[in-house]
């Protein structure tokens, strides 16, 4: 049998070189988004921007028209990054056809971008095809990102990952920003992180804490 030279490259998230855009999660599109569940996804755009925050990665904001339907980021966004750079576009659909956007991603110095919007087929969709165009490597938060139905979320992703855009979640993301929990930030910063955002592990480290803590084996329960 011949040998096959495999020349695939695992892209990994650089903590270092990476960027982080929140795009157009406007509380007028979130009633646009049917692919989740309105407090999940709720939930999951704030998890995206609290990214930024654990990991001190660069953040730029960004809204669509907001003075019209599509409306203000939700107040938790601002709040959460009082200092980072808020892009109001006043008509550009693509993001990345606006000057003062394109001027501060490239003011990051990243050659990374992670990205989530809403709508996934349009605002985050565009933009991470702009931006692979420019030469970014891209990684799309599909759990930030909500569509009108999760056939068109799908065929967004599709055409996304057609262009060499890495889809993942956003639990993906954040694991490997980390990598290691002993790194920092590591598993002092990110089990509150989960805790808050990704209640399965969340929970499952503190039923760990909790058999530390107080717990003791029951009759048949050893491994």
């Amino acid at each position: 049998m011949a040998n096959v030279s495999n020349k695939y490259t695992f892209e990994r998230i650089d903590k270092n070189d990476v960027a982080l855009l929140v795009v157009d999660h406007q509380v007028g599109l979130f009633q646009l988004v049917r692919d989740y569940q309105g407090d999940e996804f709720k939930n999951n755009i704030l998890a995206h921007a609290a990214i930024g925050k654990v990991f001190s990665l660069p953040t730029i904001l960004t809204t669509s028209a907001e003075t019209g339907p599509n409306g203000p980021l939700p107040k938790e966004i601002i709040e959460m990054h009082p200092d980072a750079p808020l892009i109001k576009r006043n008509g550009e659909v693509n993001a990345w056809d606006n000057k003062d956007f394109r001027d501060a991603v490239r003011a990051t110095g990243k050659k990374q971008i992670i990205i989530a919007g809403i709508v996934t087929d349009v605002c985050t969709a565009f933009l991470a095809l702009s931006l692979r165009q420019e030469g970014y490597t891209v990684y799309a938060n599909a759990d930030a990102s909500g569509a009108i139905s999760k056939r068109i979320a799908d065929d967004a992703n599709d055409r996304m990952r057609d262009a060499g855009v890495h889809v993942l979640s956003g639990f993906a993301v954040a694991a490997d920003l980390m990598r290691d929990w002993r790194n920092t930030p590591g598993s002092k910063e990110l089990l509150p992180f989960f805790d808050k955002y990704f209640a399965s592990y969340g929970y499952l480290a503190r039923g760990h804490a909790a058999a530390v803590d107080r717990g003791a084996l029951l009759d048949g329960e050893t491994e």
